[in-house]
Order: structure tokens, then sequence, then C-alpha cells
């Protein structure tokens, strides 16, 4: 127990969140960078002939947060934000793997051709240049792939000549498949949040008894890390029960 009247609050603190659901997994947001909690009511004011308000009361309050984080799940995405299907193994890229071209027949195999999904473009490693896709019977410039095989047939002309392949693939062994359908309005998961901050062992935490997500937003940034973003509202449960703030003083 602390033994002043106050508190300091350091660094961006720790935010849990977890799903409504029995056995729900928790879920923590990693290399938290900062955390926004807005509660805000509107108010009405009454005027008489005076200049000053005689009265005021507080309508509406409405509770919004926003977290930004430097690490995200897969579990994140579904538990918080779409509630679909997942499913073990993921699709994987597989950008620029490099292959010469070799004589008769001038095809190859892509190293993940047991698993091949998709073409993504092939260009020349000397210039790149890419090369353009065509049904059959490919000429200088072109190319021919066979998703059932993984194999990719060039023509004669460029025999020997270097180029760089990119593809997606399943992998059955990492990650997982969310896949999302179009859902009636007013379905998404709702989740509880813990927010705790503090400094030198005294705090506080806010626990957010009912919440859904309202918005994701996962940058990408030249040479620097890719900050996401993750806002939520708040609102009452069926126990009408909205926000429980602890405190240690």
């Amino acid at each position: 127990m602390s033994t002043t009247s106050f508190y300091e609050s350091f660094g961006s603190g720790i935010l849990v969140a977890k799903g409504l659901l029995a056995n729900s997994q928790p879920i923590m947001f990693g290399a938290l960078q900062d955390i926004s909690l807005d509660i805000s009511g509107t108010t009405k004011t009454l005027f008489g002939q005076g200049q000053f308000p005689i009265a005021a009361a507080r309508g509406e309050i409405k509770v919004t947060g926003k977290a930004k984080m430097g690490q995200i799940s897969g579990p994140l995405y579904n538990s918080l934000f779409f509630g679909g299907t997942t499913a073990s193994g993921t699709t994987a890229a597989a950008y620029s793997e490099l292959h010469a071209i070799p004589a008769t027949p001038f095809s190859f195999t892509v190293t993940n051709a047991a698993t091949f999904v998709e073409d993504l473009g092939v260009v020349y490693a000397a210039t790149g240049v890419p090369l353009v896709p065509v049904a059959s019977a490919p000429v200088t410039g072109q190319y021919t792939v066979t998703p059932a095989t993984g194999t990719y047939l060039f023509a004669a002309a460029d025999t020997l000549l270097n180029v760089l392949v990119s593809y997606t693939y399943t992998s059955a062994l990492i990650g997982s498949t969310l896949s999302l359908g179009n859902p009636l309005q007013g379905v998404q998961p709702v989740f509880e949040i813990i927010i705790s901050r503090g400094y030198n062992g005294t705090g506080e935490r806010f626990k957010l008894w009912s919440c859904i997500a309202s918005k994701f937003t996962l940058p990408t940034k030249m040479a620097d890390w890719g900050i996401s973003e993750f806002d939520f509202d708040c609102f009452a449960n069926s126990a009408n029960q909205t926000i429980s703030i602890y405190t240690d003083v």
C-alpha cells in the first residue's frame, strides 16, 4: 500500500483482452507503445435571463480506447475483431526466388511446388524487367505456369538466363488461416479489457467489462517498425457493469 495519496504513471503500461466466452484465450498486446482511454460525456446547460447557466446535467457517456503495438498475433484478429472461422496452417509467400532457365524443356519447378497456390510474377534477374504470363507456347519475355505442379515454362531463346520468381504456397506446419464471409451487421466478438498503468510498485487498473473493436490499422514503414493501432468501444454488459477502477491509494 502506498504511503502517499498520489501515484504516478510511467511507460506504456499493460493491456490484456479476453473474450467473454468460456475458456477464451487471454491476449496480451505485445511491444505495447501506448494506450489512450477516453471517457467523455455530453452536457446540457439550462439558461434563464442571465449570461451564465443556472443548471447543468450530463447526458450520454462514451468510452473509447486506442492501443498502439509493435507485435501482433493471429488470434488477436479473430478473437477481437472478426469472429470468423480459423484453421491450422497458413498460405506463405516466396518472393524473388532465383532460378536459371535450363535447356530443353526450358522449365523448372519452384522450391515449394508440392503446395503451390498462385503465381505472383517473374522478372529477369539481371534487369528487373517483368515477363508476361501466357496460357501456352511462350516466346521471349513470356512464361507459362502450371499451378498443379508448380512448374514454370519459358521460351527457348531465354535458356540459361536467371529469373526471379514470386508465388504463394501453403504450409501446414505453421500459422493459421482466418476465413471471413459476409456476416450480418451487429455480429462481432465481445470482449473485456484490462488496462494497467503505474510507477515504482503503485498504480491503477481499469477493467472494461464489455468492448467491441471499432478499427484496426496495420501499417508498414520503410526502415522502421510497423506500429499497429487497435481502437475499441466500451458499453454496459448484461449485469449493467461498464468500468471498474482499481487503485493502490
